[in-house]
């Protein structure tokens, strides 16, 4: 019976020992039952956490092209139906939303390459890389200011640069060629596509637009007496395009009394 007693006396004590051991001792315990008990419901939190994940990124692009990089990020949790607290286990700092958005268009970017290589010359694969950059920003208008965020972010570092370099290698290929005009070089063609692709900020009047405006830009970096394919779509009226410009007006003066400035 003494001897029960004693077992009985240092079992309390344990008891104790752990209680009094503050949260370390209780932590282990709550991590060893809960790293068993939901295993059957780990899959769908994991599936979950990654939806959060995407609608974050879906709505900071959305919000971002319309906002700028100063968007508010609780806006931005609000339209993803999901906690500012979820936004920020996601994203620590306003930067690092940023430096995920600036990723994802590199990833995207970087699937185009393949198309420009399995061009038949040079000149047609910077026709695709054209098109498809002014496609791409015509489409997310948050990307110049994700760009140029970083740029101020991390200004050393370049992943795009072999991009870069192998652009540049298609446009000095097209001018040997005798396909494009010698006195353009690659940053020239960057800016004309980056102009074009800024339709898309504009408004959806503008946005319809930008395949034909690409087309003029791309008769003006052919050699002379190339022949001149037709242009692509239908110009807008006189009409349409009044109705455009004062509803870009209207918008801008929206942004202005709502305190987000001009919109550019």
């Amino acid at each position: 019976m003494a001897r029960m007693q004693h077992r009985h006396r240092s079992t309390a004590r344990t008891e104790v020992s752990l209680r009094e051991s503050g949260e370390e001792g209780l932590r282990i315990v709550f991590m060893t039952s809960s790293t068993r008990a939901p295993q059957e419901g780990s899959q769908p939190r994991r599936r979950d956490a990654r939806q959060n994940r995407e609608r974050l990124v879906t709505e900071a692009r959305a919000l971002f092209a319309t906002d700028g990089v100063d968007a508010s990020l609780e806006e931005i949790a609000r339209r993803a139906d999901v906690g500012v607290a979820t936004l920020y286990r996601n994203f620590p700092t306003r930067d690092d939303l940023v430096r995920a958005l600036y990723e994802l268009a590199l990833a995207e970017l970087a699937s185009v390459r393949g198309e420009i290589e399995a061009a038949p010359t040079a000149w047609d694969g910077v026709v695709v890389y054209t098109e498809r950059v002014a496609e791409w920003l015509v489409a997310d208008p948050a990307l110049p200011p994700i760009l140029k965020r970083m740029a101020l972010i991390d200004p050393a570092n370049r992943p795009a640069a072999p991009f870069d370099s192998f652009i540049a290698g298609r446009v000095a290929q097209a001018k040997k060629d005798g396909d494009l005009r010698p006195d353009v070089d690659a940053v020239d063609i960057a800016v004309l596509v980056t102009m074009v692709g800024s339709l898309g900020s504009l408004g959806d009047g503008y946005a319809g637009q930008w395949r034909r405006q690409l087309s003029i830009v791309l008769d003006g970096l052919r050699v002379a007496g190339s022949a001149r394919p037709k242009l692509a779509g239908r110009p807008l009226n006189a009409k349409q395009f009044r109705a455009t410009l004062h509803g870009l007006t209207r918008r801008a003066k929206r942004a202005g009394r709502a305190g987000h400035g001009p919109v550019a």
